[in-house]
This record gives structure tokens, C-alpha cells and sequence, in this order.
């Protein structure tokens, strides 16, 4: 409809011209060039506006095409041509070229454009018709752009915000990495073999890399890219004859699988990723965080790519156009100590686990690992489908992370138990109860039983049921207390609500809908069983109100954090006093022997968590450690180990915890 209105306009136009009426004038012309050219209509612009001059000197592929073609290269928006102001008594000189001084301006994908450029607009008569018509130039597309001139669009790209634990260690930083390959025609079979077997790749896809057509003898043809923290393994296959690398650039996670799942990694972004993100400016070569803190913080650590929009001149003279800056991402500083993060991870011998450590003090996060881990450099350099099938189907799940989740606490859940039965008034620490046999039930329970492990000289108080983690103790104290107050006391302990934590965790929950429905329940709660579930750095803030007397820090991640109080109010200072000595005599006289060690004077309870189906009985179990040290609580650690039926229990777990308090 636009093109047809205006085609009649232009017919009128010509008549008025012929008949001697109001002639149009140069500058209602133009106005109607400058509106399509608005509109972006290049090819009618040429066709129905362009001087004849400009015609014989631009064909409409150097002139209309080649201007929509940088338009869309450059990724031109916002264009506004502006038609100059024309005084109404201006007097035109008949058939004399009339100049305008006309402001354009746009956006582009390296920033503003804004210039004013002088058009020309001249008087043709033909046998069909006469009128105004444009000289049209090509520093009408760009400033300063001539005929013969090259536009090029350059990159420079910026640098990756790189992640520091809190004394300065890189965690994830842009280094280096291997490129293997083989010299053509030097590759003996040995050293192939040996090739494929330590890089995973087969001995077909060696050699159809060597027979490409571009190789020649004593050429290097790459095969695989591998991480820096391969070094040692491409240093051993270089000795091979045949065999050789080199050097390059490439994210570097110098602490691997130890703080794998906290860092993530990145990798190429996937078209799907492009599809969903590609509005934000990334590219089908661009980089982007996947899992962990790479992908947490993508915003702050992805660099902008700096763009400069330059003409090309005759000789070595160029024009810059626009100019967007690079911009580097934004280097984090984290809370974790990564080597308290290896040690408690190599602590955990590779078993599947996890283990968080807080500072009491301060609520600083300074480990959160999961066992096992994965080496993100593999990820960044791009998997191979073989390699990804083989982690995701492994049976000890090195892909699964565990710190995120959330599991049954078992009796670790006791100190928490206790803490609000003091706290209530409804738990006197001496008062205690006869207890005979491993077996104990209120009347009307039905099939339901509490049982315990072992036996102990009644009576059972405070300080019993914690050293021989009593589950009918505390079944009865869980009763005495009630469900109200019970919930009540989880709740402020934190249960049912997000931990106030920037990393992404399961919530911690009493039940699956927060409520307690029967006294069964109600007793399997308090010794964390039954549908409650904690993750595991939430478990180690819940004991900072043993260390702290009743004060709980807000759990921090990263150093820009401000230290504040989460919960405070849950526990007296004398009820931590006697929590304090309680959880000591654990390790000393209790299942958590095994770290009762000369070196730490360790605290601490010990959980088993059984999981066990519906008519099994028995299945299994994960077991809990969740410790300090007695005279210098610097940190917190749980720990969880799982399917530990076979290694002892718990008793097992405060073995490995121990380590890392010997090792820090």
C-alpha cells in the first residue's frame, strides 16, 4: 500500500510538472527518498529515485544492494535520516542541482553511528518524464566510505573472569593446555596404539586424520586437545616416536575433580543455548558456563567482545566507523580454602559423598565437595559421545552433585533434637530413663518399633543417648517434647526454607509437606529418619549453634560478602556447654573412636541413615560425620559417605573426617 501511494503521488507529481501547476520541488523529493530510505527500501530507492549520473557510475549491486548487505553485517538498527529544515519562501533555481546537509544516525553492532553527509539532488529530463532525482555516493551508507573501499568488521576479544579461592589459588583462570598430534609418516604402530589407548581415541580415527588430503610427509596434524592437568600423560606419549604437541590456550581448573562440581566448567555453546541466548549477543563460536559457578556466574565472568567497524582505504589508511571496547569478565573471589577442598575430598578415598566445612565465626562456606568428581578441562575441550555415555552410566555417578542435595541426616540429627528439647524446657540433661533391651514401644504402636544398637548402664540421659547415639532415648524425648514444639524447633533451626545461600541447594525439610502426621513420625524425626532431609551445608550451620552458643551465620560463598547473623536465640550458653563436652565424649567413649586422635582434640556425632525399601530389612546405608576441633573450632565439617553397611558405619566416616583435620 506504501509503494502504491507513493507511485501515485510521483504520477501526480509529473502531470502538475507538464501542466504548468505547483511543480514538486527538490526538497518534497527528497523528503520522499529520506522516508523510504527509513523504511529501508533500497531496491525502489535505486530504481524510481537514483539520477541517471549515478546509475552509469554504481550499478544497483554496488549501490542498493550492497548498502541493505552492510546493513545487515554491521546489524543496523534504530536508523533515523532526518530531513533538513527548509525555509517555506526558499526559491529554487529552475534545473539547478539543490544540496541538502541531511543527519543520520544508527546503531550497530559495534555502537553509534552519527554523521552528517551533503546529498545532491538534480533535475533529469527523459523522453517519459521529468523530475528531481538523488546523486546518490557510498558515503551515504557510511562516513568517509568511497567507491573501492573495504569494510571490515574486527574482533577483539575480551578476557574471562577468572575464580580464586580465598587465599589467592585459581580455581578456574584462563591458561593453558596440549594440543596432541602425530608427525606424518613418522607414527610407528606402538606409538599409535599407545595414542589411542591413553586419549581415548580409536586407531581408525588416527589414521584417517593422517590421510587427509591437505597432509604431507613431516607435517603435525592435531588429534586431540588436552587439559594442563594431563601434562604429565602428553609429556610421557611425546617420548613416543611420532608423537608430539603443542601448547595453547584454554580454561585451566588446576584443583580438577576436587572442586569439579563447584566450579563447573564451560564448553561451546549449544544451539539450543544460541537459540535461547542469542539476543544477549553470543555467538555460534562463543564459550559459555555450564554447571557450578561457571554457569552461576556467567554474567559477571563472560567478557564482551570488542568490535571496531573499519573502511579500508587504498594503501595502509583505515577509518574507524564505531568502536565497542572489549570488556573483561569479572574476576570472584571465593570463601573456599581449596586445599582444606582437596584434602577433604581426597579424604573421602573416591566414594560417593559429599562434605561441607563452614567457619562458625564468620559463616564463611570454605569447602563444599562431592565425591567423585570429573576433570571440567575434558568438558571444556568438548566430549566425545563415547566419553559422555561412559561418565553418565558409570555407577558411582561422578556427574551427580552431591552437595546440592539434600539426604535423611540420620543421627547427626540428634544434636539438633536435643538443642530444642533444652531449649523448650521439655529435655533435662540428667534426668534419665530406663531403657532395658533393644527394643521399645508405647502401647497402641502397633507393629511399629523403636530399636537401638546397643545397649548402656541405665539410666540413659543427655549425655548417654548422644555417646551411644540412643534412638529410644531420644524417641522418648521427641515425645515428652511434642509435635509442636518439635516442628517449632526445626523450623528455627532453618527446616522448610531456603538456605540464604547464593549456590543453588536442595531445601532442607522436616517432612514432605513440613508437617508431622503420628508419633511414629514424630519419633523418626528426631533421629533423622522418616521423610526429613538435609543438605549437607545446612547441616554443618545447624551445629554452629553448639560452637557459637546459638548463633547461626548466614552461610557465605564469596569474599564481596557482608557477615551477618541468620538465627540467633537457639540455644543458652550453658546448654552449648553441655552439648560441647557431650559431643566430645562422642569421639572420646563413643561410635566416632576412630577420631579421637592425638593431633585434634575432635567433637563431634556421628549419623547412619538407613534406606531401606518397603519389606526390606535391611538396605543402604549412608553414614554421617559432623565435627570440630574442641579447642580451636576454625571450621565445621560434614561429611557423608554412602552405602557405608560394609565399611563399619559411621564409625567409618569419622575415620576419613579425621584425616582432614590431621592433614589441613
Amino acid at each position: 500500500m506504501k509503494k502504491a501511494i507513493i507511485g501515485s503521488f510521483l504520477f501526480t507529481g509529473v502531470v502538475f510538472l507538464a501542466g504548468c501547476s505547483d511543480p514538486v520541488t527538490p526538497d518534497e523529493r527528497l523528503e520522499e527518498y529520506i522516508k523510504l530510505w527509513n523504511d529501508q527500501e533500497f531496491d525502489q530507492m535505486y530504481s524510481d529515485y537514483t539520477s541517471a549520473d549515478t546509475k552509469e557510475t554504481f550499478t544497483k549491486e554496488e549501490s542498493a544492494d550492497r548498502m541493505a548487505a552492510l546493513y545487515s553485517d554491521l546489524e543496523v538498527t534504530d536508523l533515523v535520516v532526518t530531513m533538513p529544515d527548509v525555509a517555506e519562501d526558499t526559491e529554487w533555481e529552475e534545473g539547478e542541482p539543490a544540496t541538502f546537509t541531511v543527519p543520520i544516525s544508527f546503531q550497530t553492532l559495534a555502537g553509534p553511528v552519527e554523521y552528517e553527509q551533503d546529498m545532491t539532488v538534480v533535475f533529469e529530463e527523459t523522453e517519459e518524464n521529468e523530475n528531481w532525482f538523488i546523486q546518490w555516493e557510498p558515503a551515504l551508507i557510511l562516513p568517509e566510505l568511497e567507491a573501492g573501499d573495504r569494510v571490515r568488521i574486527v574482533d577483539t576479544p575480551g578476557v574471562r573472569g577468572e575464580i580464586f579461592d580465598r587465599n589467592g589459588n585459581p580455581l578456574a583462570v584462563n591458561g593453558s593446555g596440549y594440543q596432541v598430534g602425530a608427525v606424518s609418516g613418522e607414527l610407528t604402530d606402538e606409538a599409535k596404539n599407545k595414542l589411542a589407548e591413553e586419549l581415548s581415541l580409536s586407531t581408525e580415527t588416527i589414521d584417517e586424520q593422517l590421510a587427509q588430503d591437505w597432509v604431507q610427509a613431516g607435517q603435525f596434524v592435531p588429534l586431540k586437545k588436552v587439559s594442563n592437568s594431563q601434562r604429565d600423560k602428553v609429556a610421557d606419549l611425546s617420548e613416543l616416536d611420532g608423537i608430539t604437541y603443542q601448547e595453547i590456550k584454554m580454561r585451566e581448573y588446576p584443583y580438577g575433580e576436587a572442586a569439579s562440581h563447584l566450579t563447573g566448567y564451560i564448553s561451546a555453546i549449544s544451539a539450543e543455548q544460541l537459540e535461547e541466548m542469542g539476543e544477549e549477543g553470543y555467538t555460534a563460536n562463543d564459550q559459555i558456563g555450564n554447571r557450578g559457578l561457571e554457569q552461576l556466574l556467567e554474567d559477571q565472568l563472560r567478557a564482551e567482545t570488542g568490535r571496531n567497524i573499519l573502511i579500508e582505504k587504498g594503501g595502509e589508511k583505515t577509518v574507524t566507523v564505531a568502536e565497542k571496547p572489549a570488556e573483561d569478565g569479572e574476576d570472584i573471589t571465593l570463601t573456599i580454602d581449596a586445599e582444606l577442598q582437596k584434602t577433604a575430598f581426597e579424604s573421602m578415598k573416591g566414594k560417593q559423598g559429599t562434605a561441607a566445612a563452614v567457619d562458625p565465626e564468620t559463616g564463611e562456606t570454605l569447602v563444599l565437595a562431592s565425591s567423585p568428581g570429573f576433570d571440567p578441562g575434558e568438558w571444556s575441550l568438548g566430549i566425545s559421545g563415547e566419553r559422555y555415555t561412559e561418565l553418565s552410566e558409570d555407577p558411582d555417578a561422578p556427574l551427580l552433585n552431591r552437595f546440592s542435595a539434600a539426604y535423611a541426616p540420620g543421627s547427626t540429627q540428634k544434636t539438633i533434637t536435643a538443642a530444642i528439647g533444652l531449649e523448650a524446657g521439655t529435655l533435662d540433661p540428667e534426668e534419665g530413663y530406663t531403657i532395658n533391651g533393644l527394643e521399645w514401644q508405647e502401647e497402641g504402636w502397633g507393629d511399629f518399633v523403636v530399636t537401638r544398637v546397643h545397649e548402656a548402664p541405665n539410666p540413659i540421659d543427655l549425655n548417654k543417648g548422644l555417646v551411644f547415639s540412643d534412638n529410644i532415648y531420644f524417641a522418648r524425648v521427641a515425645l515428652e517434647m511434642g509435635k509442636e514444639t518439635f516442628i517449632e524447633g526445626l523450623e528455627n533451626m532453618g527446616y522448610g526454607q531456603e538456605l540464604p545461600f547464593v549456590y543453588p541447594m536442595s531445601d532442607s525439610q522436616i517432612s514432605n509437606d513440613g508437617s508431622i502426621g503420628s508419633e511414629g513420625q514424630l519419633v523418626d524425626t528426631s533421629y533423622g529418619q522418616g521423610e526429613m532431609l538435609t543438605n549437607i551445608l545446612h547441616l554443618a550451620v545447624m551445629y554452629e549453634t553448639v560452637v557459637n552458643d546459638g548463633v547461626m551465620m548466614k552461610p557465605l560463598l564469596f569474599e564481596s560478602e557482608e557477615q551477618e547473623v541468620w538465627k540467633d536465640g537457639l540455644l543458652s550458653p550453658e546448654h552449648a556447654e553441655i552439648l560441647r563436652g557431650d559431643l566430645r565424649e562422642v569421639v572420646t567413649e563413643g561410635f566416632a573412636g576412630p577420631a579421637d586422635i592425638p593431633e585434634v582434640q575432635i567433637a563431634g556425632k556421628t549419623g547412619t541413615a538407613e534406606l531401606k525399601q518397603s519389606g526390606e530389612e535391611s538396605g543402604k546405608e549412608n553414614g554421617f560425620f559432623v565435627a570440630y576441633d574442641q579447642e580451636d573450632p576454625a571450621f565445621i565439617l560434614a561429611m557423608m559417605i554412602e552405602g557405608v553397611e560394609d565399611e563399619g558405619g559411621s564409625s567409618y566416616v569419622s575415620e576419613l573426617a579425621a584425616e582432614v583435620f590431621q592433614n589441613q
